[in-house]
């Protein structure tokens, strides 16, 4: 079956049922790690893995309903952060901050679906992909709103190489959250993104990266 075709198969079924199904496959990623199964994620919902898959379409399917669940509230989070008033220092240290709070308190769900289902299911990837360019497209747009870029395509790239940036430093800092408090990654983050490149002063841009 389609990726769309699993959509339109997936939305004929319960609301309500689909949601607690996303909620049973929650407690076996949260519970079993990345490498979760199927079977157990069925199991946990009292049924077995083709009926799973069936109210989904297919695996991909599934891949993709808690990709959204997730990814939905994760970029509601950021958005809520460097949309807010307040200087740009706050929010940009609010910002990442939510941003490395969420991912570390859903560790496994993270792995999940960053590593796991977006390297098993193209679709998934593809998801994934968007909702990354989606939150540096909107990253871009504050820039020039907020007159700290007046080059469109300048703050395009900017907007994806922080977002870039962040992400992977997230994935870095989850490997050794151990040993590496969470306020240095803000603090060395915040300070790379609002006083760190070279092109913002040789250009004049200053606006972005001071208070």
């Amino acid at each position: 079956m389609t990726t769309t075709g699993a959509t339109r198969a997936g939305s004929r079924r319960d609301p309500g049922r689909r949601r607690a199904l996303l909620e049973a496959a929650d407690r076996v990623i949260q519970r079993e790690g990345p490498e979760a199964s199927m079977a157990a994620i069925a199991a946990e919902a009292g049924i077995s893995k083709p009926i799973l898959y069936r109210h989904f379409g297919d695996k991909s399917g599934l891949y993709q309903a808690l990709a959204e669940r997730h990814t939905r509230k994760l970029v509601e989070g950021i958005r809520a952060e460097f949309s807010r008033s307040g200087s740009v220092r706050a929010r940009t240290r609010s910002t990442i901050d939510t941003y490395l709070a969420t991912i570390s308190a859903n560790l496994a769900l993270y792995r999940f679906l960053m590593h796991r289902a977006s390297a098993e299911d193209a679709a998934t990837h593809s998801a994934m992909s968007t909702m990354i360019r989606g939150v540096s497209r909107e990253l871009a747009e504050v820039m020039l709103a907020e007159g700290a870029q007046t080059d469109r395509v300048r703050a395009y790239v900017w907007g994806h190489a922080v977002v870039g940036m962040v992400q992977t430093a997230g994935d870095w800092w989850l490997d050794h959250a151990g040993e590496v408090p969470r306020e240095v990654v803000v603090d060395s983050l915040a300070d790379l993104i609002l006083a760190g490149l070279p092109a913002a002063s040789a250009d004049g841009v200053v606006g972005l990266f001071h208070e």
